[in-house]
């Protein structure tokens, strides 16, 4: 095995867009940091692990795919044939030397392949044995989702690996497991592995699935047509052979006397980080932001800082980012990033608002509103319902988010956007309607 030396690893950088002027007696500071990594590839070395993979090959990795084998798989049965060739299909996009596993899901988690309680090591011939096992896939059996999860992670921890990713696709609704017992697993799980999830069909349900997603750092969405899976499963495959370094953290300083309002993934996603924060020092905390590959994302920081005198300045926060070293420390990525404060009785300079934090603040609301209206409208709340929806196609509007507006069109009239007005449709598609709540934290990056 050769070592490749850090110059080959994804540089990262961090930028900070915000307006720093506050007005006296001013507390609240907003900042977007935009957190890019460049020069990974396929090729570059994992930061976690650098010496673990040849010329040519990317970081070591252990996937796990996990494959809803319910008894609901079979209606009707061309779904679980498709299944199975996405499966195939994905495993195919595995580069050599990647370990990898298949998990038949019902009530209870089974092994498909390779079996024994160990992962494969992906190769020629373990490909191919792999899509012979998944020939006899076969649907009958309950839901139990929590089960699947429990038996990748144990699988993925067995591997010394750098990168840990779960493929993960349902077509029902967990029905054989308490949504305590999911909550409990989606916590063990949390920062062990990523996990991108899929919906096949409209008979699962989407908060079930996007609480996977969102706890796991992944992704989550539809795939109404089960023939459109294997082309899903092949890009999702492929986007995990892109990661190069894991467990990257968000680590942010404040100074004595504030408080961290809020850090929010504002792109490509809204994910609020909040509650996830892990105390590093007296003064500062780290967000997980899960695996990286050569990509860039938004974060919104909103910190409460004690006001000083006007035309003082304060270091309001600052922004680092960290990845765990294996005798249980961090190591520093060497990007940084400042937040300030400055205080003004100059209206105009402490009253504008940068470009970046307003765009992303519509885009948080935007979400909001979707998924709110899509909840009234579901218990028949049709003046909430046509209000908030109303909202989202302003705000969609407005912020160049087409593919979220051409989404609401198919689930409301619209009559005037820039209003905001809008008639429900008597008849939507239950298709477009999960397609709309499950997609309806995407959001844009704002035009530089």
């Amino acid at each position: 095995m050769a070592n490749f030396s850090k110059s080959n690893a994804p540089r990262f950088s961090v930028d900070v867009y915000q307006n720093e002027y506050l007005p006296e007696g001013g507390r609240e500071v907003n900042a977007i940091v935009t957190v890019t990594a460049t020069g990974g590839g396929t090729v570059g070395g994992a930061v976690a692990a650098p010496h673990l993979y040849a010329p040519g090959q990317g970081p070591s990795a252990a996937v796990a795919v996990m494959v809803d084998c319910s008894g609901s798989m079979d209606y009707p049965p061309t779904k679980m044939r498709n299944a199975r060739d996405a499966t195939s299909a994905a495993i195919d996009t595995l580069r050599d030397g990647v370990h990898f596993c298949v998990i038949g899901g019902t009530h209870v988690a089974k092994e498909v392949y390779p079996g024994g309680g160990r992962l494969a090591v992906a190769d020629t011939t373990t490909r191919e044995q792999a899509g012979l096992a998944l020939r006899k896939l076969s649907a009958g059996g309950g839901t139990a989702i929590g089960t699947w999860l429990r038996l990748a992670d144990r699988l993925l921890s067995s591997a010394d690996v750098a990168i840990r990713h779960g493929i993960l696709l349902t077509d029902g609704r967990n029905e054989h497991e308490s949504p305590e017992d999911l909550k409990a697993t989606l916590d063990a799980c949390a920062g062990r592995f990523t996990c991108d999830a899929r919906g096949v069909g409209t008979d699962w349900e989407v908060k079930e699935l996007t609480a996977v997603s969102s706890a796991l750092l992944g992704t989550a969405d539809i795939v109404a047509d089960p023939a459109g899976l294997a082309a899903d499963f092949t890009s999702m495959m492929e986007t995990a052979m892109g990661k190069e370094v894991a467990d990257v953290a968000l680590r942010l300083w404040t100074p004595a006397g504030s408080t961290v309002r809020f850090v929010k993934q504002v792109a490509p996603a809204v994910e609020d980080l909040t509650g996830r924060r892990t105390e590093a020092t007296a003064r500062a905390g780290d967000y997980p932001t899960g695996s990286w590959g050569d990509e860039s994302r938004d974060y919104h920081v909103c910190v409460e800082v004690s006001p000083a005198g006007l035309g003082q300045e304060m270091l309001a926060a600052r922004v680092s980012l960290v990845v765990p070293r294996p005798d249980g420390g961090v190591r520093d990525l060497g990007a940084q990033g400042l937040v300030r404060a400055v205080w003004t009785d100059d209206l105009t300079a402490s009253t504008s608002i940068n470009p970046q934090v307003a765009h992303y603040t519509g885009q948080a609301e935007l979400a909001q509103a979707i998924q709110q209206g899509l909840e009234l409208r579901k218990v028949g709340d049709v003046d909430g319902a046509t209000a908030k929806l109303g909202r989202a196609v302003q705000l969609a509007g407005s912020s160049g988010n087409a593919d979220t507006a051409k989404l609401l069109a198919k689930v409301v009239d619209v009559v005037d956007a820039a209003a905001g007005t809008v008639r429900l449709k008597a008849k939507v598609e239950e298709a477009d309607e999960m397609t709309l709540e499950t997609r309806s934290t995407k959001t844009v990056r704002v035009k530089k």
